[in-house]
């Protein structure tokens, strides 16, 4: 592992957030019916993508953790607007207004996280 990645908001930011990706798509699984869906799919897409940005920190490379957090950013952008104007995977993900000001808040801090850290 690179000690550049280690030392970046980037790394940092995906840290903390992979985990918790993890652990949100397993207490999916679990927890009863709240103000977040709980869909299986939904669940299974927080856990991959956690997973991937574990191993995205374990490997330190500091371009595809921050490709990682400016992609995730936009993907949960677009979820937030795919919840709002009913596009896909709507019956899949059955998102609540939690996950959708979730996924604003997340979505633009990843991408502003993302873009700066940017190579000059």
């Amino acid at each position: 592992m690179t000690s550049l990645a280690k030392k970046t908001l980037n790394w940092s930011v995906l840290a903390v957030f992979a985990p918790v990706l993890i652990l949100t798509g397993a207490l999916g699984f679990v927890l009863p019916e709240g103000p977040m869906s709980s869909a299986p799919a939904y669940n299974i897409f927080h856990i991959v993508f956690g997973a991937l940005g574990l191993v995205l920190v374990l490997r330190g490379r500091s371009g595809p953790i921050r490709m990682f957090n400016i992609g995730f950013g936009l993907i949960d952008l677009y979820q937030a607007a795919a919840s709002m104007f009913h596009w896909w995977p709507i019956d899949h993900f059955r998102w609540k207004t939690g996950d959708d000001v979730l996924h604003v808040v997340i979505g633009l801090a990843l991408v502003l996280v993302g873009l700066s850290g940017r190579r000059r």
